[in-house]
C-alpha cells in the first residue's frame, strides 16, 4: 500500500440508539460503528496483532479513518505514522491498543482525553496472569475505564466484526463474509467465538456482529447482550460464557432479549462439581453450576446447548424458523428407513407426530393409491416414484394443514447444480413464507456445503436447513420449549411480611456456628409460613416423656446440635416411639451416641416431635449459587434423594404460579397431583413452603449458603416440615466444608 487511506463518511446507519437508551448501549454502538480507528503500538514487525488488524481492516474495505500511531515510526505499512491523539487529522473514535499491558492505562486515559467513544484493549497481561503486578495493572485498568466513562472491550481478546461497516478488528486471517446477518455473537474466549463463527459461515448463516470480550474489564457479556436485543438488524443471540459475575445485569439482559423475542443461545462452561465443594447440606449437594444456571436462565429466554455443533444447528434453526403456534409435528420422507429413524429420534426427545386431519388424510390417500399407508411421517418414497409431484403435493398439503405446527422435511441440499431440486427448494421456501409456520429440511447426517450449497442456501431464508438427525431434533425441541415461554417475565420480589423478616434478622444475628440447629432452623421456617410438624425440645428424658404425651404417640426423637449436620448418620434419629419406656429408652440411646463422637460436640438437646404419617417424602430446600444467586429446589426426598434425584430448580423468590410450574417438572410433583388413580395429596402445602422458603434465601442475601427440609412429608391433608438445616454463609460455614 502506498498511500495513506483517506478518512471516509461513514454511511448512514440503518439503525442508531434512541435518545432515551442508555450510556452503555451507546457506547457499544460507537464500538462497533465508529467514524475512525486509531491502531496504537503499530509495529510492522512481520505476523504482529497489530500488521494482522491493519490487513483486515484495509481488506473489507472499512470507510472510516484508520490512523496508525507509534511515536518512533513516521511511516508504516506505506501510510504515515502518528505521534500521538494530538497529532490525528481529527480526533480519536474507536481506539485498538496494542501496546504492552504497563502501558495500556494511560493509552485509555489518553483516549478519552482526546474524544476517543470507545476502545478494545487486545494486550493481554491483566487479571488472566496471576502474579501481583499483573493484579495490579487490571484494578488499575478498571478504574481508568469507569473513570472515563469509555465503552471498552478487553483486555485480552482478539478483536471484533461488525459486518455492516465491513469493521473486523480482528487478527482472524480466513476469509469473512461481510453481510449484514440476523446473528450476533459476544463471549469471553476469542478462539471460541471466531470458530462459532467460521461454522456459522460455512452453513451460510450470516453474522452480524461478534465481539470477543477477554478479561472483561470494562464492557461485560450482558452488556453486549442488552445492545444486541435493542438492534432490529439481530435475530439470535449467540454467548459463550465462563461465568456470570454480575446476575442482576445478565437476568435482566435475558429479559431484555425476551421482551425483543429474540433468542439467546448459551454455550456455558461449569459442569463440574469443583464449585460446589463448600454445600453441606442435600440442596447444595444437588444443585450444580449448570443445574442452577438453567433454573434461572431458561426461564429467562436462554438456550443452553451442550457443545458447539448443537450450539450451530440450534442457532440455524432459530434464524430461519418462525416461532410454532403450537408443537403438533408433521413430517415428510422418501424412506421407510428414514421414517423409523425419525419416529425414534423425536420420541426420544418426547416429541410426538400429530394426527393429520381428516381433510389432509384423505387428500393424501387419494395421491398414495389403494393399499398405502398414510401416516406421520408420511413415507411417500413409492408413490413418488410413480408419480414425482406427489412429493411436492406431501408437503404442501402439511404446510396447509391447520392441525400442524411444524413440518419436517427428511432431504439435504445438493452440492451440485440441480435444476429440479433447486426449484422444488424454492417452491417450498415460498410455501414457508405463506404458511407462516417452520419447516425444517433434517438430513440424518452432517454433510459439507460447498460454495454452491452455502449460495444456495442463502437464497432460501425461510427454511431451516439442518444436520444430523439427533442435533437437529435437540434444536427441534430448544424451538418448542422457546415458544411455550411467556414473553414477558414478571419481576418476582419477596412477599414476606416484616415479622417474619425481623425474625430472619435475630436468628442471624444470634448465630455463633456454622449452622443453625434444628430448633432456630424450624421456627425461622415457620415466621415464614412454612408448616412444621409439632415438637418440643428435652433436656432431660422425664421431659421428653411429658412433652410426647402431649403431642400424642407415636412420637420421633431426633439429636439437637449445631455442630452436628446430618443427624440420621450417626444414628441420631429414632421412629416410632409409641410408648414412655420407648421415649426413656430412644433419649438414653442418642445422648450415648452423642458422647462417643470425635470432638465432643455440644449437645443442645432432643426434639420429640409428632411422626406424620406421609403418602410422599418431599424435599424442599434452596441454595446461594456462587454465579446465579438464590434458587429453590423441590423433588423426591428422603433417604432415597441422592439416588433419585428426582429435583428441579428455579430462581428466587417465587410466587404461586412459578412454585407451581416447578412442581410440575418433577416425577414427585405428577404423584403429588394424583397418579394412577391414587388421591390427589396436599399440593397448597408444598406451593406454601416453597414461596415461603424462596422468601427466605432472598431475604438473607448472601448471609445463608443452603437450606434443607428433608423430609417434607405430604398426604391428603396437610404437609409439614420434620428435618430443617440453616447452613450459614460464614467463615464457620466454610471451615466445616474444609475451606
Amino acid at each position: 500500500m502506498e498511500a495513506q487511506v483517506p478518512a471516509a463518511s461513514v454511511s448512514p446507519r440503518p439503525w442508531s440508539p434512541p435518545p432515551d437508551a442508555g450510556e452503555i448501549v451507546k457506547g457499544i454502538h460507537a464500538m462497533l460503528h465508529p467514524h475512525n480507528i486509531v491502531l496504537v503500538g503499530a509495529t510492522d514487525k512481520p505476523g504482529n496483532y497489530a500488521e494482522r488488524i491493519w490487513n483486515n481492516l484495509i481488506k473489507y474495505g472499512y470507510e472510516g479513518g484508520l490512523y496508525p500511531v507509534n511515536a518512533k515510526r513516521e511511516t508504516i505499512w506505506g501510510v504515515p505514522c502518528y505521534k500521538d491523539f494530538a497529532s490525528l487529522p481529527e480526533k480519536p473514535d474507536h481506539v485498538l491498543v496494542l501496546v504492552p499491558a504497563r502501558f495500556a492505562v494511560q493509552v485509555i486515559r489518553d483516549a478519552a482525553a482526546a474524544g476517543a467513544r470507545s476502545a478494545t484493549i487486545v494486550t493481554s497481561g491483566f487479571s488472566e496472569l496471576q502474579d501481583e503486578e499483573s493484579q495490579k495493572l487490571a484494578a488499575e485498568l478498571q478504574a481508568a475505564i469507569r473513570e472515563t466513562g469509555l465503552a471498552v472491550t478487553g483486555p485480552n481478546c482478539l478483536g471484533n466484526l461488525s459486518a455492516g461497516e465491513k469493521l473486523f478488528t480482528n487478527i482472524d486471517d480466513r476469509i469473512v463474509t461481510m453481510e449484514q446477518g440476523a446473528v450476533a455473537i459476544a463471549g469471553q474466549s476469542g478462539a471460541i467465538v471466531m470458530a462459532i463463527r467460521q461454522a456459522l459461515e460455512d452453513r451460510g448463516v450470516g453474522v452480524g456482529y461478534m465481539v470477543t470480550s477477554g478479561n472483561e474489564a470494562g464492557l461485560e457479556t450482558p452488556d453486549l447482550m442488552r445492545y444486541f436485543a435493542e438492534d432490529p438488524s439481530i435475530k439470535v443471540i449467540v454467548v459463550y460464557l465462563e461465568g456470570v459475575r454480575n446476575t442482576k445485569a445478565f437476568r435482566d439482559a435475558c429479559k431484555a432479549a425476551r421482551a425483543a423475542s429474540k433468542p439467546v443461545i448459551a454455550l456455558k462452561l461449569g459442569a463440574s462439581e469443583g464449585g460446589r465443594a463448600a454445600a453441606m447440606a442435600h440442596t447444595g449437594a444437588l444443585a450444580g453450576s449448570i443445574e442452577t444456571f438453567d433454573a434461572v436462565a431458561t426461564r429467562e429466554g436462554v438456550i443452553r446447548v451442550g457443545g458447539l455443533d448443537e450450539l450451530i444447528e440450534t442457532t440455524e434453526c432459530f434464524v430461519h424458523s418462525a416461532v410454532p403456534k403450537g408443537d403438533r409435528l408433521a413430517a415428510v420422507t422418501l424412506s421407510g428407513g428414514k421414517r423409523g429413524m425419525l419416529l425414534d429420534a423425536f420420541y426420544a426427545e418426547g416429541l410426538n407426530f400429530a394426527p393429520l386431519s381428516p381433510h389432509v388424510g384423505s387428500e393424501l390417500a387419494k395421491m398414495l393409491g389403494p393399499g398405502s399407508i398414510v401416516g406421520n411421517p408420511l413415507d411417500a418414497g413409492f408413490a413418488a416414484v410413480v408419480d414425482p409431484s406427489v412429493y411436492m403435493k406431501s408437503i404442501k398439503l402439511m404446510i396447509d394443514d391447520p392441525d400442524i405446527d411444524i413440518v419436517i422435511v427428511d432431504a439435504e441440499l445438493p452440492k451440485t447444480p440441480h435444476e429440479l431440486r433447486e426449484r422444488n427448494l424454492r417452491i417450498v421456501d415460498d410455501m414457508a413464507r405463506q404458511g407462516g409456520k417452520p419447516v425444517i429440511y433434517i438430513s440424518a447426517m452432517s454433510i459439507g456445503f460447498t460454495d454452491f450449497t452455502k449460495t444456495l442456501r442463502k437464497s432460501l431464508p425461510h427454511l431451516a436447513v439442518m444436520q444430523g438427525m439427533d442435533r437437529a431434533v435437540t434444536a427441534i425441541k430448544s424451538l418448542l420449549d422457546y415458544a411455550k415461554l411467556r414473553k414477558e417475565v414478571p419481576d418476582i420480589v419477596s412477599s414476606s411480611k416484616p415479622a417474619a423478616r425481623a425474625v430472619l434478622e435475630k436468628a442471624l444475628k444470634s448465630a455463633s456456628g456454622a449452622a443453625l440447629d434444628e430448633v432456630a432452623s424450624k421456627k425461622l421456617l415457620k415466621a415464614y409460613g412454612i408448616p412444621i410438624s409439632k415438637e418440643a425440645i428435652a433436656q432431660t428424658a422425664a421431659e421428653a416423656v411429658k412433652i410426647a404425651k402431649q403431642i400424642g404417640f407415636p412420637v420421633v426423637a431426633k439429636l439437637v446440635s449445631a455442630e452436628i449436620l446430618h443427624k440420621s448418620d450417626i444414628g441420631g434419629v429414632v421412629l416410632n416411639l409409641n410408648s414412655a419406656a420407648d421415649v426413656k429408652k430412644a433419649f438414653a440411646a442418642i445422648t450415648a451416641r452423642v458422647s462417643k463422637l470425635k470432638g465432643k460436640p455440644k449437645l443442645d438437646g432432643i426434639l420429640i416431635a409428632q411422626q406424620v404419617k406421609a403418602e410422599l417424602e418431599l424435599v424442599v430446600g434452596a441454595s446461594l449459587d456462587a454465579e446465579m444467586g438464590p434458587v429453590v429446589l423441590f423433588g423426591t426426598g428422603g433417604i432415597d434423594i441422592e439416588l433419585m434425584k428426582d429435583v428441579a430448580l428455579a430462581g428466587a423468590p417465587l410466587d404461586e404460579a412459578e412454585a407451581r410450574l416447578l412442581i410440575g417438572r418433577t416425577k414427585a410433583g405428577i404423584k403429588l397431583r394424583g397418579y394412577r388413580g391414587k388421591p390427589s395429596l396436599h399440593e397448597a402445602s408444598a406451593v406454601k413452603a416453597l414461596v415461603g422458603l424462596s422468601n427466605l434465601i432472598a431475604d438473607a442475601g448472601d448471609r445463608i449458603a443452603s437450606i434443607d427440609i428433608n423430609p417434607f412429608l405430604i398426604n391428603t391433608r396437610t404437609g409439614v416440615a420434620v428435618d430443617a438445616l440453616i447452613v450459614l454463609n460464614n467463615a464457620a460455614a466454610r471451615r466445616v466444608a474444609g475451606h
